[in-house]
C-alpha cells in the first residue's frame, strides 16, 4: 500500500488508521439524532477502506445528542456527570455504525469504556488489537471513560494504544484553515502543520491535549471532508485536499 504526498514530501505508509467522527456528521437533515442514510453510506465507506487495505478503528462522538460541556455551562448540571452522559450518547452512535458495518458485510465491534458488558465488550487495550489483526472494524465508544476529555483526546489516545499509523480526522471542511472559512472568505487551508505549529495557532479543529498527546505519540493527524462519496478512502489515499500534522 502506497503513501501520500503533501508539497512534495512523502508520508510514511499509513496502514493502521483510526477514524475520528463528529456526532454531527450523522444527523438527519431535519435535525432528528440519526439519519440512515448517512449512516449507510458512511459504513459504505469504512467497507471500501477495510477493502482497499486499511485497518480501521472508529471513535465517534456524541455531540448529535448529548454535549456535556454545554450542559454543563448552562449551570443547572455539574460537569462530569454531563460529561457520563456524553459517554452514553457515544455508545448509542457506536453501536448504529456497528450495525451498519455488518450489514455493509464488514464485521465489526463497539467496545466502550465505560463498562456495560450486556450491551457492548469492555474495552481493553489486547483484545482490540486481536481483533484489528482479524481484519474487523474496532468501533471504540465512551471516551476514555472519564469526564473533561473530549473524544478528541479519547481518539489520539487509542491510537497511540494500538499502535495507528494516523488519525482521520472528518469533518465538515477539507482540511485545517487559518480562520473558520464559512465566515472569512480569506481563510488560507494549510497543506501541512506541525504539531506545535498547530498548537501555537490555538487552531480548533482539535483540542490542545489530543495536540498535544499526538505530538509526544509523534502520530500523524490527517484532517479532510467526510462529504466528499468514498472521503475516507480517497483521503487515506491522498487523492483529495487535506491537511496533514506531523512531527
Amino acid at each position: 500500500m502506497r503513501g501520500f504526498e503533501k508539497k512534495g514530501l512523502t508520508m510514511a505508509t499509513f496502514r493502521r488508521i483510526l477514524v475520528k467522527l463528529s456526532g454531527e456528521a450523522l444527523m438527519a437533515p431535519d435535525g432528528y439524532w440519526l439519519d440512515s442514510q448517512i449512516l449507510s453510506s458512511l459504513a459504505a465507506d469504512l467497507a471500501q477502506a477495510t477493502r482497499a487495505g486499511f485497518e480501521i478503528a472508529v471513535v465517534i462522538g456524541g455531540g448529535n445528542i448529548i454535549r456535556g460541556a454545554r450542559m454543563s455551562a448552562a449551570g443547572w448540571i455539574d460537569r462530569p456527570t454531563a460529561d457520563s452522559m456524553g459517554m452514553l450518547g457515544t455508545v448509542m452512535n457506536s453501536l448504529a455504525i456497528e450495525t451498519a458495518l455488518n450489514a455493509a458485510g464488514v464485521p465489526a465491534r463497539t467496545m466502550s469504556a465505560v463498562s456495560m458488558p450486556t450491551i457492548c465488550e469492555t474495552y481493553a487495550r489486547q483484545p482490540a488489537l486481536h481483533h484489528l489483526d482479524k481484519g474487523q472494524v474496532v468501533v471504540l465508544a465512551g471516551g476514555t471513560g472519564n469526564p473533561f476529555f473530549t473524544t478528541d483526546t479519547a481518539a489520539v489516545l487509542r491510537a497511540a494504544e494500538l499502535r495507528c499509523d494516523a488519525v482521520l480526522k472528518a469533518t465538515q471542511v477539507d482540511g485545517v484553515y487559518s480562520a473558520d472559512p464559512k465566515k472569512d472568505p480569506h481563510a488560507i487551508r494549510f497543506d501541512r502543520l506541525t504539531h506545535d505549529e498547530a498548537i501555537a495557532r490555538d487552531l480548533k479543529v482539535m483540542d490542545t491535549a489530543a495536540f498535544a498527546l499526538a505530538r509526544e505519540s509523534r502520530l500523524s493527524i490527517v484532517v479532510g471532508s467526510v462529504h466528499a462519496p468514498s472521503s475516507v478512502t480517497a483521503l487515506l489515499q491522498g487523492k483529495v485536499p487535506s491537511t496533514v500534522v506531523a512531527p
